[in-house]
């Protein structure tokens, strides 16, 4: 259930990707379809679908970012398939959704986010970690 008073969270979906191959003769990349058929399928509550240039991560398949508010981690995630995946990124987004700080906990990632994270990064303002012992 979502906690109304947290940021709200975006998936943001790169529609540039050509995963590592190039265009079909009309024109399409990988990126874009797996952006529409996320947009068709739909969103959960408090989850905002973003399409956004290129993420540097071109011969990786498809790429998202998982993000959202200061306080959260911002996850990048790599080798997504526009066929088989907006299932994964919906039911990943409500797990992201629904933790404070941003990170699903790792007996409850999806095998593919545990396989596939290219990035982890801070909230803006994290808290300072545990050093020694």
């Amino acid at each position: 259930m979502m906690d109304t008073e947290k940021a709200p969270v975006e998936l943001l979906v790169c529609v540039k990707c050509l995963r590592g191959g190039e265009a079909t003769e009309d024109g399409e990349r990988p990126g874009t379809r797996l952006y529409e058929d996320l947009r068709a399928a739909g969103m959960p509550e408090g989850v905002t679908l973003t399409p956004v240039e290129c993420l540097q991560n071109c011969d990786h398949g498809c790429s998202a970012v998982m993000r959202g508010g200061a306080a959260r981690w911002t996850y990048v995630y790599g080798n997504l398939d526009e066929a088989s995946h907006t299932d994964l990124l919906r039911d990943g987004m409500e797990l992201y959704r629904d933790a404070s700080d941003g990170v699903i906990p790792w007996r409850q990632r999806p095998e593919h986010f545990k396989r596939n994270c290219i990035a982890r990064i801070p909230p803006v303002a994290p808290a300072a970690p545990k050093l020694g012992g």
